[in-house]
This record gives structure tokens, C-alpha cells and sequence, in this order.
């Protein structure tokens, strides 16, 4: 990395940049947070995983705050929960809704497990989503694909970071239970970029056939 990006990325920023890269921005460009009943609930959910700690459970080391950081992606965070099975870290991301499948949780976890790897010099295969509604884990593999996603996904933070361009909002179903919804003003940036656009449509001027 050189000198103008060689700061390090929360590995939190590769999930809001997926969930919405205007929500990224406004976290980690403009500095902005507010609350809601979904963070409060994370922030209840996440409670007894946010105090460093290690037991053994059933003859299997967990570790709860781990701190992590990668080098070669230039990342750094930390881990809900990381169990080791033998010597093989199995990092555990806790999320307050029912078990559902997003793309945004499997990203963080991914990241999590390449930092463990550089950590440790272990490979991670694979960790878990626990969904705290449901109480129940979602085991996720960290394919080829999802590794250069993240790594795809690091390169595109680090240069909204580099830029501080803040994007558009996406103004769709995601907004609803946006925390920032308020900050973001999704529907009426939307409404005016599509009214700018009809008005440029007025005045395209076309070549008779």
C-alpha cells in the first residue's frame, strides 16, 4: 500500500460498504451515528461478546473480543467470538435477527477468518453466524469467491476513503431500518436526482430521421 492508503479499514466497514456504500461514507467518512431499535438490539445482542474472555466449552478454548488485524489487506477489528477447535480458529459473528442469509455478514466473517489465518498461520475454512432471534448458527464457508470479494471490497472502502465522495442514497427497501435514514435523507436526494433527470430528458434534442 502506499503512503496515501496505508491506513488501516474496520473490518465493520466492508459490511456497511455492502449493505450500502452511502451508509459506509456517512459512518466512516463523515463520522455520523445515530441509534435505533436494530442498533440498540445489536448493541444488547452483542453485550456478553464485547468483554474479553476465555473458557473451555465442551473441550473447545473460546475467546470472546478478539482483536484482529491483517497486514496484507491493511485491516484491523474484532471478533464476536472465536473458538478453536484443536488449533483451527472458527470465528463466530453474533447478529440480533433471525437466520437469514446476507451477503454483508458473510463478507465480515470472511474477513475475519483472513485475519485469523495471518494471525495464527492457521487456515480457517469456515465459521458461523449466530442469529440471536432464532438461536441458531449459520455455518458459512470461505470459498475462493468470497476471499477476492473482500479483498474487492477493501480496495473499493479504501478508495471511497481516500476520496471522501460521499455516494447516492440507494433510496430502496434497505432505508426502512437504516439508523441513518435521517442523516441520509433517501427520499428526498432520490426525489431530486429523478427530477433532474426528467429535466435533462426536456431538452435532448434529436436529428430528424
Amino acid at each position: 500500500m502506499d503512503d496515501k492508503t496505508d491506513d488501516p479499514i474496520m473490518i465493520s466497514a466492508l459490511e456497511h460498504w455492502s449493505y450500502c456504500p452511502r451508509q459506509c461514507a456517512l459512518i466512516h467518512v463523515e463520522q455520523t451515528f445515530d441509534e435505533n431499535l436494530y442498533t440498540l438490539r445489536g448493541q444488547a445482542v452483542h453485550k456478553r461478546v464485547d468483554e474479553p474472555e476465555s473458557e473451555i466449552v465442551d473441550g473447545v478454548r473460546v475467546e470472546r473480543a478478539v482483536p484482529l488485524w491483517s497486514k496484507q489487506l491493511g485491516l484491523i477489528g474484532r471478533a464476536d467470538v472465536v473458538e478453536f477447535h484443536g488449533e483451527v480458529p472458527y470465528p463466530v459473528e453474533y447478529k440480533h435477527g433471525p437466520r437469514r442469509e446476507q451477503e454483508h455478514d458473510e463478507l465480515q466473517l470472511c474477513a475475519q477468518a483472513i485475519c485469523l489465518e495471518e494471525m495464527t498461520g492457521k487456515p480457517v475454512p469456515r465459521g458461523a453466524i449466530y442469529h440471536h432471534s432464532s438461536r441458531r448458527r449459520r455455518e458459512v464457508i470461505f470459498t475462493a469467491e468470497l476471499r477476492d470479494q473482500v479483498a474487492e471490497v477493501v480496495t473499493q472502502v479504501r478508495a471511497m476513503l481516500v476520496a471522501k465522495i460521499l455516494p447516492p442514497p440507494v433510496n430502496d427497501a434497505r432505508c426502512r431500518h437504516c439508523s441513518l435514514i435521517e442523516a441520509c435523507m433517501p427520499s428526498v436526494i432520490g426525489e431530486q436526482q429523478r427530477a433532474a433527470a426528467v429535466v435533462r430528458t426536456l431538452f435532448v434534442v434529436t436529428e430528424p430521421s
